[in-house]
């Protein structure tokens, strides 16, 4: 009931990550090389955090890589019978479980299609992992709490690799070997996070925005925020939240705001400026001190994270913040109501 498993499962993401970088590196290198010369896009399917996973991609090989992405609609495939043709597409399914329909079906389809499929699933012997050409197998050990923690940044963390080696260049030539560090580091830093989030938070309520590769992020912890904390939360562009949604603030809404380094500093100082002066409390999750020093609570990243690996440790103090939160609710963040650890869709 107080979230002990939850707890363990947060804390064990950068022992779970070291292993996948030492033991998975070198089944993503081979595939990279595979199917290196056969796609121009990428087109993923999945749902849920794997969803949000998906978003982190769009900008991870866009940005790094130079190579469109595109979110499947399952439901072409399955519910209208009409799927797309695909083109000269790699084909990308991410899924915790890899028990998913709708997901497998678009896996099906693409093989039909002859094109080549790749599978990202914590369970090797699963259907998505027999269906796809390829299967990476990110290694999380089992999860017990509903709520995925460390599945979402091993997943994160494959398709980092996955970008490396498109690019390639070899794990030594990044910074990603540092990760598991930077997270033990940022675990540490926000800890404390988790007993006094009740104090914090004392609506139902609150605007998660951030922009960039951190986009992700915004939609991952509302999501956790939702699942344990059955707190309505709204997730955000910067950009888009100042095309109308900002006025949300009016009804008193706090605000968590995820500030990457680099590239968005200025977007995300000059929303913090315009937020401050609708008067609402402002929790900041960043690696730069004059962000921190701007917001209500700090909930500060390591500094030395490249931009593209940030949201594998950004999520981290969100986490801690949503456990904390549905503490002080007096819910149980192993076992949300109604939440079942494998959903099937179709």
């Amino acid at each position: 009931m107080n979230g002990e498993i939850l707890e363990h499962e947060i804390n064990e993401q950068p022992d779970v990550i070291e292993q996948l970088i030492a033991h998975e590196s070198g089944n993503i290198s081979h595939i990279v090389e595979k199917v290196r010369d056969s796609f121009d896009y990428v087109m993923i399917a999945a749902r849920g955090t794997s969803d949000n996973a998906a978003r982190y991609a769009k900008y991870l090989f866009g940005e790094r890589n130079a190579i469109p992405v595109a979110l499947a609609a399952p439901s072409l495939f399955t519910v209208y019978k009409r799927p797309p043709q695909l083109g000269r597409a790699l084909v990308l399914a991410i899924s915790q479980s890899g028990h998913s329909p709708d997901v497998i079906s678009v896996v099906k389809e693409a093989k039909d299609q002859g094109k080549p499929t790749i599978a990202i699933t914590n369970d090797y012997g699963s259907p998505l992992a027999k269906t796809a050409d390829y299967t990476i197998n990110i290694r999380a050990g089992e999860e017990k709490s509903v709520a995925a923690t460390k599945t979402y940044t091993t997943t994160l963390s494959a398709l980092a690799m996955i970008s490396i080696f498109i690019k390639g260049k070899t794990l030594a030539d990044t910074k990603i070997q540092q990760l598991p560090a930077w997270m033990r580091e940022t675990l540490n830093e926000n800890f404390q996070l988790t007993a006094q989030m009740g104090d914090y938070f004392e609506t139902d309520k609150c605007i998660v925005v951030s922009r960039g590769y951190d986009y992700s992020t915004a939609f991952e912890l509302s999501l956790k925020l939702k699942e344990l904390t059955c707190t309505n939360a709204e997730p955000y562009s910067s950009a888009d939240f100042m095309h109308g949604p900002i006025t949300l603030l009016n009804n008193g809404s706090p605000v968590v705001v995820i500030s990457p380094p680099v590239s968005m500093f200025d977007d995300i100082n000059q929303l913090i400026a315009k937020v401050k002066r609708y008067g609402v409390r402002i929790f900041g999750i960043s690696d730069n001190q004059e962000i921190l020093k701007q917001v209500d609570i700090k909930m500060p990243v390591c500094e030395g994270l490249p931009e593209w690996l940030f949201p594998i440790v950004s999520i981290i103090p969100g986490q801690l913040m949503s456990l904390g939160l549905a503490r002080a609710k007096k819910l149980d963040p192993d076992h949300p109501k109604g939440l079942t650890k494998v959903t099937e869709t179709w």
